[in-house]
């Protein structure tokens, strides 16, 4: 039975994946589809490919990932592992459906750390509190202050040009931003599911805790995030690229530039698995507040925080729910 739970959990994974990138897609491209600087097509062929590339840059947040519960050995643990991944994607669905760009992220530890407590399995909260909530907290303010400062800079630096060949200009370097966050977006996301992966096979008994991620874990989650952000996230792409402030193309590089760098910088300094809804989110209320801060939609916003707070309780919740269904349904211990 215990092969039937692994390979399970590893399909249910590989659909996380793919939701996360149809929920995540926008946050890489929804800024240059909506200045124009990209068709949207375009763009998600862009943001597909560059997620399949990322994936590959390192492990260090997968390793983050696969170390903040230790589950038992078996199929006990096999379906700890799986109540998280459903509670994850449930909220996925339901902030999907409903046009909030939430974090995939946050709904995986969330999911984990339910079915977790649900069990009375280890949950390393000491890895959470500096490898997840900390950096939950801070990376949007860090992405709010640096994206108004860069847009700040930019209009000191631009003052004098011509205003329709400066926004000409930004809207071409636009492509490079968007590819740079595409790319971030696939070096965190697309390791977050490699990391649960690996979970499920140590606890299986299929890997040891010194092997290195499988190759295969790690195409197939480069694929199945590339896959799903091929199929587009047209609600979320909405709110990010109109409704919390209709952005220029000058603000619109700003905030993918400081949101890539937050993304690139958390994996390799930090391994820390943040929320790039989260960075983008916040980079573009900081780029576009510089028009004026009226020009934001906070009530957007606020809704938008609202998810982001929900986000990891809704999901442990969802998770310890179907944890106790499956205990009772594999009739576990």
């Amino acid at each position: 039975m215990a092969l039937a739970i692994v390979v399970t959990v590893v399909v249910v994974a590989l659909a996380f994946d793919y939701t996360n990138g149809f929920h995540d897609a926008a946050n890489a491209i929804a800024t240059s589809v909506s200045t124009r600087a990209l068709t949207p097509r375009i763009a998600l062929a862009m943001a597909a490919v560059m997620n399949f590339v990322g994936a590959f840059l390192g492990q260090e947040v997968a390793n983050t990932v696969g170390s903040v519960i230790s589950p038992p050995s078996g199929s006990h643990g096999l379906v700890i592992v799986l109540a998280g991944l459903v509670g994850a994607i449930a909220w996925n669905l339901l902030t999907w459906y409903f046009g909030l760009p939430s974090s995939s992220s946050h709904a995986l530890i969330g999911g984990l750390v339910g079915a977790a407590v649900a069990s009375g399995s280890l949950v390393k909260w000491r890895v959470i509190v500096d490898k997840v909530v900390i950096p939950m907290l801070v990376s949007p303010v860090v992405g709010f202050v640096a994206a108004f400062a860069l847009m700040v800079a930019i209009m000191w630096i631009f003052r004098r040009r011509n205003p329709h060949r400066t926004q000409r200009g930004f809207r071409i370097a636009q492509t490079l931003s968007a590819a740079a966050m595409a790319l971030g977006h696939g070096l965190q996301d697309a390791q977050k599911t490699m990391g649960v992966i690996f979970l499920a096979l140590l606890t299986g008994g299929y890997v040891s805790a010194d092997d290195g991620l499988p190759v295969w874990v790690i195409i197939a989650a480069a694929t199945a995030i590339s896959a799903g952000t091929w199929s587009g996230g047209w609600r979320i792409m909405r709110t990010l690229g109109r409704r919390i402030i209709h952005l220029d193309p000058a603000r619109g590089f700003a905030s993918e530039s400081v949101a890539a760098g937050v993304l690139y910088t958390t994996a390799f300094v930090f391994e820390a698995p943040i929320s790039t809804t989260h960075i983008i989110t916040s980079s573009v209320m900081g780029a576009g507040a510089t028009k004026r801060f009226s020009a934001v939609r906070w009530g957007v916003a606020r809704s938008i925080v609202v998810a982001w707070v929900l986000t990891a309780p809704a999901a442990a919740l969802v998770a310890a729910g179907v944890y106790g269904l499956c205990r009772a349904v594999f009739q576990l211990p």
